[in-house]
C-alpha cells in the first residue's frame, strides 16, 4: 500500500512531513510519497496579518485531499482554520513541540538587554503587540520568508533582532543560539507547535493508520485552544494568544487578547476536565465577551495598515 501525502514545498514543512513519515512507518510497512503543492501564502509576498484570507497555508492542499488527489496532508496546526469543509475531518495531531516563541539576535543580546532603538521583525501582528509592550523602545517591522531567510535577514543587518516559534527551529534541527520567551508574556497562537494531519471522513483506512500516531494530551489542548478560535474568531488580523495544557485529568486553557496598539490586554485562564476540551475553548471566549474583546477589536483594520508601512 501507498499513500500520498500532501504538503508545502519549503524545508520546514517536508521537514515536517518527514517527521510524520517516520513516525508512521513505526507503525506500518506501507510506502508514502510526499506530493509538494504551493498554496496562496507560499506566492503572496505581503505580510500575513495583511491578508484577509483565512487558510493560505492550507486551502490547496486540503482541496486536493478532498478531491482525492492525495491521501492526506500535513499542516501547521496553526495554519489551518477553525473550521474544515464539511468532507474533511482533523484526523490526527501527533504529539506537540514546544509552543513558546524564541528571540534571535544579531550579537546574542536577550530582548531585554538589546539596545534601545534596535529593529525586531516578526511576521505576526500577536508577536508586534507582544513585543511593543515589554519594550516600547524597539522598533518592530514587518518580516516574511521561510525561517531561513529571516535569520538570514538578521546577518545581513537588516533586522537587529526577529521573533519566531521554537517548534520549527527544532523541526529543522537548526544550531542556533537563541533566548526562550515565556508564555506568560508571549502567550502563543492557538495550535501553535502542534502539527495537523487532514484527511477525508469517508477514508477509513486512513483515518485508522493516522490514530495511531495520535497524542491524545496534545489532542486535548488543541480542541480547546481551537474551540476558543471558533468562537472569538482570532486570526493573523487580531492579536490573540492561547495555550492550554493537562495535568492530570486538568486541562488549562490561558488565554490574552490585545487591542492592536497593546495599550489594552485581558487575561483570562480557565480549567476544566480533559475531555470537556471544546466546552473550556467555549467558555472562555464567553468570558473575553463579557470583559470587552469586542472593544479591543476596534479600528484594527486602520492599525493594522499604518504598522504594515513602517
Amino acid at each position: 500500500m501507498k499513500y500520498l501525502i500532501g504538503a508545502r514545498g519549503s524545508q520546514l514543512s517536508l521537514a515536517q512531513t518527514n517527521w510524520v513519515i517516520s513516525e508512521l512507518k513505526k507503525k506500518t510497512q506501507a510506502e508514502f510519497e510526499i506530493i509538494p503543492i504551493t498554496t496562496k501564502g507560499d506566492t503572496d509576498a505581503r505580510p500575513l496579518f495583511t491578508i484577509n484570507q483565512k487558510g493560505i497555508f492550507e486551502k490547496e492542499i486540503d482541496k486536493a485531499v478532498a478531491e482525492k488527489k492525495i491521501d492526506f496532508a500535513v499542516h501547521s496546526l496553526k495554519d489551518v482554520p477553525a473550521e474544515l469543509p464539511d468532507d474533511l475531518v482533523l484526523a490526527c495531531i501527533p504529539k506537540r513541540e514546544p509552543a513558546n516563541d524564541i528571540f534571535i539576535s544579531r550579537d546574542g543580546a536577550t530582548l531585554d538587554a538589546i539596545k534601545k532603538g534596535a529593529v525586531i521583525g516578526t511576521s505576526s501582528l500577536r508577536r508586534a503587540v507582544q513585543i511593543s509592550r515589554q519594550r516600547p523602545d524597539l522598533t518592530v517591522k514587518p518580516i516574511r520568508g521561510n525561517i531561513e531567510t529571516r535569520i538570514k535577514k538578521i546577518s545581513e543587518g537588516k533586522f537587529d533582532g526577529i521573533v519566531l516559534a521554537q517548534a520549527g527551529i527544532q523541526r529543522l534541527g537548526l544550531d542556533i543560539k537563541f533566548e526562550k520567551l515565556s508564555v506568560k508574556a508571549f502567550t502563543p497562537s492557538p495550535g501553535q507547535g502542534a502539527l495537523a494531519i487532514v484527511a477525508r471522513k469517508d477514508n477509513a483506512p486512513v483515518l485508522e493508520l493516522l490514530k495511531k500516531i495520535e497524542d491524545p494530551i496534545s489532542r486535548n489542548a488543541i480542541e480547546a485552544e481551537r474551540s476558543l478560535s471558533m468562537f472569538v474568531d482570532s486570526g493573523c488580523r487580531f492579536p490573540v494568544g492561547a495555550l492550554a495544557s493537562q495535568e492530570g485529568d486538568k486541562l488549562t486553557l490561558d488565554v490574552a487578547v490585545y487591542s492592536v496598539d497593546g495599550s489594552k490586554f485581558i487575561a483570562v485562564t480557565r480549567d476544566s476536565q480533559s475531555n470537556h476540551a471544546k466546552e473550556l475553548g467555549k467558555e472562555v471566549a464567553s468570558e473575553l465577551v463579557a470583559k470587552g474583546i469586542e472593544e479591543l477589536a476596534k479600528n484594527w483594520r486602520e492599525k493594522v495598515e499604518e504598522w504594515n508601512k513602517k
